[in-house]
């Protein structure tokens, strides 16, 4: 077909692209224009995708239609390709912060960071029509060490409302598998822990889900698939689980997720679509749905995810959650999928800042086999009750971007950015951030083909039926990716590199929406075979992708609703190895936004001796 070949963009080199505010560098929107289809009309287009020879057709008029031809395939890229977003042991200079020594134990790294946080916090988030209460892991603590209630009884009260949320009226498919047995077993020796007034550390008892992507004994690791788990057993914990359950925590099963991580609506044809705890005929997001929806609607504070796109953020801004990817490389990742090596790593779902910043602290070492961590700087946490002294914060934004987002979300975070400002100081720095799609569709080749490379051994013994319909199309396309296209796009990964490397350097943070859309309705018959939706799908990663491709920090909360109630999420993204900025950074702006939260339409309190 190369007589109908485009000629490729030809990248001028990094250094003279102009970073400025008044940059005349182009913002390209993503060119999708494909339709929202499910049912029938996904099998159809998987039948076409997978025929030999009408297949390679359509995939090459997909790839020349959203410009991935144009601008990775045949461009013409100076630079040499950065295969990996490794970034060099650096310390940073940080604002309030406490260093933490090497070498400490979890439970012992869980007592440094709750001796950040501030001494008589506010755990209820409050609103006049409803008295919204969302606990903290510091308030099942407290409530365990006073005997109020014990670990056993939140555990049966979480197994109830788990019970409750697959009844056909909801159905809300947050988990894939949960045992009662093991959850009640891990309840009774915390609960006995407690009684002897040794418990192990603040998060002992403390229920924590995870995503179906990591292992986590005694379940099987499915990915969201009907057959992953049977060609890769799951055989011990992941290094971050282990190190959750030397902390003590209550393991509370595996939650649900798009299959293999192949999409972002949180839509599972094998174990249901997770829907949104604000509205339970919208998505939650994915493609970490079931962990950011279990912690949305109160059935534990905390819960892991993977981030290979957007996957933790994502949902946690559609869920109205905290969200956050440490630097990669600052966690292990050990135990998990290797669905994409370059771009994916663990990441904390959790209720409040406070704690992701407590969950960061117990799964932020590294154990036998992993990364190395001599390529780590020294480990700091941020001191939540010095928020004050957190000054000449300078805040990158670049308009064009933001701005390419729904009117409500681009509305409620610019009021959010001059509040920031009003209170604390902080400063808005107009940049640009070039080439925002040609990193889009880069790191959407990347993770791909690393997705196929992985599953190759597997797919090729596998009888195809066993596949959802839209996961089989995601496959068919990152198939077809040649190796021009993988180090075109790492090419392009050498550029981003280099431009936020630059912005840093004016900036303490790059802030975005988190998303573009906010969650949008379950098609009535995507339950089966998922659904194709490349517009909401563009819409939904637009912000994310620098986390991932480039490896960089990056967090999101709550910060409003839309005019449906729905949530909104403004992400800060960082330096490298600048977690405890982030993470302080969240903390101030949650102080301001905290009063206004809503409680989700489907929600359980724990702490209460009857369900909410």
């Amino acid at each position: 077909m190369g007589l109908f070949r485009d000629a490729g963009k030809a990248y001028k080199p990094a250094p003279e692209v102009d970073l400025g505010a008044h940059s005349d560098e182009f913002y390209l929107h993503a060119n999708v224009k494909a339709p929202r289809v499910a049912g029938l009309l996904v099998k159809i287009f998987v039948w076409i995708l997978e025929s030999p020879i009408l297949g390679s057709i359509v995939l090459y008029i997909l790839k020349k239609d959203n410009l991935i031809q144009r601008l990775v395939s045949v461009a013409e890229i100076q630079e040499p390709p950065l295969f990996t977003a490794t970034h060099s042991n650096e310390d940073i200079s940080e604002q309030s912060v406490t260093p933490i020594k090497p070498n400490l134990s979890p439970a012992e790294r869980v007592q440094e960071a709750a001796s950040c946080l501030p001494p008589c916090l506010d755990s209820s988030f409050t609103d006049s029509a409803s008295q919204f209460k969302r606990w903290t892991i510091r308030d099942f603590f407290r409530a365990y060490k006073s005997g109020e209630t014990t670990p056993l009884e939140v555990a049966r009260r979480f197994l109830a409302a788990a019970k409750e949320t697959e009844d056909p009226k909801l159905h809300m498919a947050f988990f894939i598998s949960y045992s009662h047995e093991d959850i009640l077993r891990q309840a009774e020796e915390s609960s006995r822990r407690y009684h002897r007034g040794t418990p192990i550390s603040m998060m002992d008892g403390v229920l924590v889900a995870i995503k179906d992507e990591i292992d986590c004994m005694p379940y099987p690791t499915t990915g969201g698939t009907r057959w992953l788990h049977k060609v890769r057993p799951c055989i011990e914990d992941a290094s971050c689980v282990k190190q959750l359950r030397s902390c003590g925590a209550i393991l509370v099963g595996k939650t649900n997720m798009h299959e293999l991580g192949a999409g972002a609506s949180g839509i599972n044809p094998h174990y249901g679509a997770t829907r949104n705890p604000y509205d339970i005929n919208k998505i939650s997001g994915g493609s970490s749905s079931g962990s950011a929806a279990a912690v949305c609607a109160g059935l534990c504070p905390v819960a892991l995810g993977v981030d290979g796109g957007g996957s933790v953020r994502m949902p946690a801004a559609l869920c109205g959650v905290v969200g956050f990817k440490p630097t990669s490389g600052r966690l292990s990742n050990s135990g998990i999928l290797p669905l994409n090596w370059t771009v994916g790593m663990p990441g904390i779902l959790a209720a409040t800042v406070e704690d992701a910043l407590i969950t960061y602290a117990a799964i932020c070492d590294h154990l036998p086999f992993s990364q190395p961590t001599f390529l780590q700087p020294s480990l700091n946490f941020p001191l939540l009750d010095s928020m004050q002294s957190i000054t000449n914060i300078k805040l990158a934004k670049y308009g064009k971007w933001f701005n390419d987002s729904t009117i409500d979300i681009r509305n409620c975070c610019d009021q959010t950015l001059k509040m920031l400002s009003q209170h604390y100081g902080w400063k808005i720095v107009d940049v640009t951030v070039p080439e925002i799609e040609e990193m889009r569709l880069a790191h959407y080749i990347t993770i791909g083909s690393e997705c196929t490379a992985s599953l190759a051994p597997h797919l090729s013994k596998l009888d195809y039926a066993e596949i959802g319909w839209d996961a089989r199309v995601a496959l068919s396309v990152y198939g077809s990716f040649s190796s021009r296209d993988y180090l075109n796009a790492q090419r392009i990964r050498n550029r981003q590199m280099y431009f936020h490397k630059e912005i840093f350097k004016r900036a303490d943070v790059i802030v975005t929406p988190t998303t573009g859309v906010t969650a949008y309705p379950l098609l009535s018959d995507a339950a089966d075979t998922g659904e194709l939706d490349y517009i909401n799908g563009a819409a939904l990663v637009r912000f994310s992708i620098a986390g991932n491709f480039l490896g960089l920090p990056a967090v999101t909360l709550l910060v409003g609703y839309d005019k449906g109630g729905l949530p909104i999420g403004l992400q800060f993204i960082g330096r490298p190895w600048s977690e405890a900025t982030l993470l302080h950074l969240a903390f101030a702006m949650q102080t301001l936004c905290i009063k206004s939260y809503k409680r989700p339409k489907v929600f359980y309190d724990l702490l209460k001796k009857e369900q909410a």
